[in-house]
């Protein structure tokens, strides 16, 4: 009488350890895009007469559906501003991050990739996210909107190129 015998595959997997330092300089990198687009955005609005603090005021509007509008500098708008910034700038730079960090190794190339990301984020976000629900964001200047749009990508890709040199430099070579 023969006997069959069923082996189980391996449940093992490959799981490649994370590199913490890696991620943590990415998250870096991530809040160093969105300062250069957020202080870009408040010195054009300055200069064209909306006021400095006015990018970061109409960030927090969307609690107040515009209410609140006054571009001076209050405190409590502009650090709900700068939170929901910097919180967009984190989550939208490691969306990125997390699309190009195998595939992609090139400096030029990532920072191109990083301003096509800009570009259709800003897509998103000025036609179909802020009309919805912070309408207060349309009296940003819309060209330079864009424009600071591509400065983050820019500053981004490359940030995440420097990340990815750093790493490789710091892994263990392998026989």
């Amino acid at each position: 009488m023969a006997t069959t015998h069923f082996t189980r595959p391996s449940l093992r997997t490959s799981v490649t350890p994370v590199n913490t330092r890696a991620v943590g300089s990415v998250l870096i990198a991530t809040m160093a895009a969105g300062m250069m687009f957020g202080m870009l955005q408040m010195i054009v609005e300055a200069v064209i007469g909306h006021g400095f603090w006015s990018p970061l005021r109409y960030i927090a509007s969307v609690f107040t559906r515009g209410a609140s509008i006054d571009p001076s500098f209050s405190l409590g708008p502009v650090i709900v501003g700068l939170g929901g910034h910097m919180m967009n700038s984190v989550i939208l730079g490691v969306i990125f991050a997390a699309m190009v960090w195998k595939p992609v190794h090139n400096p030029i190339v990532l920072a191109m990739a990083g301003m096509m990301w800009g570009a259709i984020v800003y897509v998103v976000m000025w036609w179909a996210v802020i009309p919805t629900i912070d309408p207060a964001m349309t009296l940003l200047n819309a060209p330079w909107f864009f424009v600071s749009h591509l400065v983050f990508g820019m500053v981004l890709g490359l940030g995440v190129a420097v990340v990815q040199r750093v790493s490789q430099r710091q892994q263990p070579a392998t026989a």
